[in-house]
């Protein structure tokens, strides 16, 4: 099988617009005349035209060179214009099937298709670009070849798709509304720092302290709008129409306005079920639903690791569908001992006293008189944040998943069946040994664990650690047992209403 023929056009003009920009910025800027009259536009536009004719020549040879076939094995990739490469991905370690459309792509009918396996932290190959029809048509059938079912009995047809969860207009405007971008901050206290003479001039006000008073919370409101407006609209833009539906053993989902994404999550492996909220969510009952596979998920923007199963909804319908996928139960948290709280609040007031002499050291530099001292409003919310901290931290051993939760601002409820647990880590920190506690983690395949974010028990007793240590290994090795002789099933999958 070739790739569509209008990847060719399509792939020139995306590599080639940057440089036509540069070229065209070069001839009506009066920067190609350094050789005099027209000959440096000449020479410009030369080079641009001898630099297109190679790139459509490179594409045309590229599109001509690539060849992908499907065996009922592995899919075969052969590709290279200068050099050769030739590709065997075993179907067995494809675990997501993920299409990408853009708008663009969309209007010309084609798209890329990310074929991930397990354990990676990249892309394992991306066929750019085929036509729409045949990018569903190699998902339907990479999963269909890996079940091991005859066309003839994929063409008769199980059950229908089941439609799990679709994101309601109320829903998704909500999404927009809880969303925050916090690197605005960030580049907005960069700008702030000197960056920029405007902004960094307003420091010559400081004598005046009403001024400076005002023009600070101006400024934070401006630096929170900004940040909720790009959350609010790149979320939107992500979980437009978003659908997740069930078809055989495995959850389909859709979502994305500018950018169109078609993405399969096998069922088999599934490794982690996070649910997650933040106090706003809380306040008003909502909760978001991720799912991580052994697979690298595409098009995530690294939010969910892998797959956001339902970006928001209510609560309860949350917990619904998590049971239906992996049947854990209603956990009770064992909460870390109280002592941590004080661990907690020292932590706190070590912060602030840092913040502290910060704020007063920028006072004594720059003699504007600035209450540095007004940091210590916070003093009286140091118990109250550290009591909330305890509060929302917990483990569970249930039947045959481990749960636990930890964090206040964005807080995470992970749910863990034994038998996906890897290695199981009991870590001690110089000041978690000075509290007598420990942390407890189990590690699984998934890509998050990349990032040190698994299912951790935080801050348990250290007699306890050890004794929770133990009793997931003996579980892990019950539940791999009763996996091998055929005890486990997966949920039935329902939808879940309103």
């Amino acid at each position: 099988m070739r790739l569509s023929p209008l990847s060719v056009p399509y792939r020139v003009v995306e590599k080639g617009a940057s440089v036509v920009f540069t070229a065209a910025f070069l001839l009506f800027s009066g920067a190609a005349s350094f050789t005099g009259g027209i000959v440096g536009p000449l020479v410009v536009a030369g080079l641009l035209g001898a630099f297109l004719l190679a790139l459509v020549g490179y594409e045309v040879a590229y599109y001509r060179r690539y060849e992908y076939e499907l065996t009922a094995d592995s899919l075969d990739i052969r590709s290279g214009v200068l050099s050769r490469r030739n590709r065997e991905i075993p179907l067995r370690r494809i675990q997501n099937v993920d299409i990408e459309r853009n708008v663009v792509q969309r209007v010309l009918g084609i798209a890329a298709v990310s074929l991930e396996t397990a354990g990676g932290s990249e892309t394992e190959a991306v066929i750019r670009f085929v036509p729409f029809a045949e990018a569903k048509r190699l998902q339907r059938e990479i999963s269909r070849l890996k079940r091991g079912v005859s066309a003839e009995d994929a063409d008769e047809g199980g059950p229908p798709a089941e439609e799990l969860f679709a994101l309601s207009p109320r829903e998704l405007a909500l999404v927009g509304l809880l969303s925050f971008d916090l690197r605005i901050p960030g580049a907005l206290f960069f700008l702030a720092s000197g960056s920029v003479p405007v902004v960094s001039s307003f420091v010559e006000f400081g004598s005046q302290l009403a001024l400076v008073a005002v023009g600070g919370v101006a400024f934070l409101l401006a630096v929170a709008l900004v940040s909720w407006f790009v959350g609010a609209a790149v979320a939107v833009a992500n979980y437009y129409d978003f659908r997740l539906t069930r078809t055989s053993d495995e959850l389909q989902y859709e979502r994305g306005l500018l950018r169109r994404y078609d993405g399969s999550i096998p069922l088999d492996k599934l490794q982690t079920l996070a649910i997650e909220d933040n106090p706003l969510k809380r306040r008003f009952d909502y909760a978001t639903l991720a799912i991580e596979t052994a697979g690298y998920g595409p098009g995530q923007g690294g939010e969910y690791g892998s797959q956001a199963a339902v970006p928001l909804a209510r609560r309860g319908r949350v917990v619904r569908l998590a049971n239906a996928l992996e049947p854990f139960g209603e956990p009770s948290f064992e909460r870390p001992p109280k002592r941590v709280r004080r661990r907690y609040a020292v932590r706190y007031l070590i912060v602030l006293g840092v913040a502290t002499g910060a704020f007063y050291a920028i006072d004594a530099a720059l003699g504007a008189g600035f209450p540095w001292y007004l940091v210590a409003v916070a003093l009286p919310l140091v118990p109250v944040a550290a009591h909330y901290k305890w509060k929302h931290r917990g483990y569970w051993l249930g039947e045959n998943h481990l749960v636990t939760r930890n964090g206040f601002w964005r807080r995470e409820t992970k749910i863990v069946p034994y038998y996906r647990i890897q290695t199981v880590i009991d870590a001690r920190t110089l000041f978690q040994r000075r509290w007598r506690v420990a942390t407890v983690t189990a590690d699984t395949a998934g890509s998050l664990s990349l990032g040190d974010k698994d299912a951790a028990a935080v801050d348990v007793d250290e007699a306890l650690a050890d004794e929770l240590r133990a009793e997931l290994e003996r579980r892990l090795h019950a539940a791999l047992a009763r996996k091998r002789r055929g005890g486990f099933a997966f949920g039935n999958v329902e939808s879940v209403e309103k």
